[in-house]
């Protein structure tokens, strides 16, 4: 399977190294070619970088991985997206981090996928920090956990089966709209990291008392 990821920052390269090392084939997305094909090497052999339009081409699965102030201009670069599962990991905040700049009627996701009305769009990855990325930080700990919402079942399933096969515990968080409830989860994971000072080696999760 390919997964090309727009936006290699920390979110971006993070994910990218889980997936090549579960030997996904992976494709660095960036504007600058050559930014995209140096950091493409450093990740490993099944890893390639491309421009934006190159890299969606061809790819099962494209995750949005930029800013959400910069999605815009990434989903225009990427073109057509037509039958796509295209997976937003954003969160709408200030640029302080401590504050959401959308909500309550609408979400960062559901804008997304009005600017990829052809997209199959599925909201993961938000409430986790980059630095909780890493296959050993998470081993010796309760599984870290992925909300995942989505209108459409077949993209769903396909994402819960590559957040599954990178070791995560892959949760089916209901439709689209969810993702107005789960964007503010992702900013009260921020606040208890950086404003409250517990650090960036935590994850919210959802623990099931009885059966």
């Amino acid at each position: 399977m390919k997964v090309a990821i727009i936006g290699p920052g920390n979110m971006g390269l993070g994910i990218a190294r889980l997936l090549v090392a579960k030997d996904y084939n992976v494709v660095l997305a960036h504007k600058d070619l050559q930014v995209a094909t140096r950091l493409a090497a450093k990740i490993g052999t099944n890893a390639q970088g491309a421009d934006v339009t190159s890299a969606v081409s061809d790819a099962d699965i494209v995750i949005l991985a930029t800013p959400y102030d910069s999605a815009e201009v990434a989903l225009k670069e990427a073109g057509d997206l037509a039958g796509k599962v295209l997976v937003d990991i954003t969160n709408p905040i200030t640029p302080d981090y401590m504050a959401l700049t959308i909500g309550h009627t609408t979400s960062a996701a559901e804008e997304i996928a009005k600017l990829a009305p052809d997209a199959h769009v599925v909201k993961a990855f938000n409430t986790v920090f980059w630095q909780a990325l890493p296959f050993d930080v998470r081993r010796k700990k309760p599984a870290v956990q992925v909300l995942l919402a989505s209108d459409d079942a077949n993209a769903k399933e396909k994402v819960y089966a590559m957040v599954t096969d990178l070791e995560f515990e892959a949760i089916d968080a209901g439709p689209l709209t969810n993702a107005r409830y789960i964007e503010p989860v992702g900013q009260l994971n921020i606040h208890f990291g950086y404003a409250l000072g517990w650090g960036t080696s935590i994850s919210p999760a959802w623990v099931r008392l009885a059966e």
